[in-house]
């Protein structure tokens, strides 16, 4: 595993700056540094490292929503207002209409098989976005009007509805029923996470003005307690989002001692740099190109189409506010990114014995491969030109 561990880093580390050199997103290197080491190419990951990939993608993905909670500011976040609420679903309700209505046709699925595939297809990267929107609050670009506050804190939510969605249709694709208790759940999942991460903030914020000790310690700290709050999704019996729970931690000690999340947020960023590298090579790494290639262009046909679909959403989202139309389309081409959600959750039907299980993993490796870096370049290099800069 050591072995793999520094293939891991060192390949994504290289391929990843030299991705940079190119005027290319990183994380295309970091993609493509984990397709050559993962079992379709060079086969260089031990069995062990492939096995525990799963957890360790959560890993960065906590550490990455931490510095989130812990640089977004309340107040911006509320002058985005509707169209901030409604980003949290109606874009991935679109995605998921839209591949309800394409694929039978072009993929010749089900109708249910083509709300799973919706479902899987349906949730933004937190991790592709987030630390993006983070760059453009650092830099300033479209916060006076809450842009980067409100698209990060969707694509925070966003995950949370969809995989509801998921476990509901894979349910009844296995015989269950819909499940209206199943989607009941969504809005008390979001509201008992983001409460119950705030409170601990509350607390953190009181804890560390009464106990004074360095900075490491308070990571060590702050990163524990969210790892428990993930771990606590699985204990409890309500639902409870604990991704947007650790959000919601980082958020509260913002509020109630702005300057130690100001220098946590520079400690995070640090711990960001490897756990970022990690995070997209093992995602590299589950792609299988073998399926990618057996469903040619029908499958990325499905993929484009439905992007339409999303940006139908998410233009809808902010109808009527007051962003202009490049703002707008900003806004558009920051929600398409796709990766961490789908290397999670792509290869569940097909491990459930599902008939489309093998077509939904196909498809989301496809999303992965086209949306993550063509999300990314978009992002990277449109801010500027679509954006104001200014507080």
């Amino acid at each position: 595993m050591l072995t793999s561990l520094g293939f891991v880093l060192l390949l994504g580390l290289v391929l990843g700056t030299l991705a940079t050199r190119l005027r290319l997103p990183s994380l295309v290197g970091m993609l493509l540094a984990g397709i050559l080491l993962g079992p379709c190419v060079l086969n260089l990951l031990s069995p062990s490292l492939l096995g525990i990939s799963a957890d360790l993608r959560q890993l960065a993905l906590v550490i990455i929503l931490t510095r989130a909670g812990l640089s977004l500011d309340v107040d911006d976040l509320r002058r985005a207002g509707r169209p901030a609420i409604l980003m949290c679903f109606l874009p991935a309700t679109f995605e998921v209409l839209g591949m309800v209505v394409l694929a039978p046709r072009l993929l010749g699925v089900s109708t249910l098989d083509a709300a799973i595939m919706g479902a899987v297809v349906g949730a933004v990267s937190p991790a592709v976005i987030v630390p993006r929107m983070l760059k453009l609050m650092e830099e300033g670009y479209g916060t006076a009007k809450g842009i980067p506050q409100m698209v990060l804190a969707g694509a925070s939510v966003d995950d949370v509805f969809v995989i509801v969605l998921f476990t509901s249709f894979t349910g009844m694709a296995q015989g269950g029923s819909f499940s209206p208790a199943a989607l009941a759940g969504v809005p008390v999942s979001i509201v008992l996470g983001a409460a119950f991460g705030l409170l601990i903030g509350f607390v953190l914020a009181r804890f560390f003005a009464k106990f004074h000790m360095r900075d490491s310690i308070k990571v060590v700290i702050l990163l524990g307690l969210a790892f428990l709050l993930v771990a606590l999704e699985d204990v409890i019996p309500v639902p409870f989002s604990g991704l947007l729970a650790v959000l919601g931690a980082g958020l509260g000690l913002r509020r109630w001692r702005l300057v130690v999340a100001q220098r946590l947020t520079a400690k995070f960023g640090k711990l960001w740099v490897g756990a970022e590298i990690m995070l997209f090579v093992l995602v590299g790494a589950e792609v299988d190109l073998g399926y990618a290639a057996a469903a040619g262009l029908a499958a990325v046909a499905t993929v484009l189409g439905v992007l339409c679909f999303r940006a139908l959403g998410v233009l809808l989202c902010v109808a009527g506010s007051k962003l202009t139309r490049s703002e707008r389309l900003f806004t558009v081409l920051a929600y398409l990114p796709k990766a961490t959600v789908q290397a999670a959750i792509g290869g569940v039907p097909l491990a459930m014995g599902l008939a489309c299980g093998q077509i939904v993993l196909t498809v989301a490796v496809i999303a992965i491969l086209v949306t993550a870096p063509l999300g990314a370049f978009a992002i990277d290099f449109s801010y500027k030109k679509l954006l104001s800069k200014g507080t």
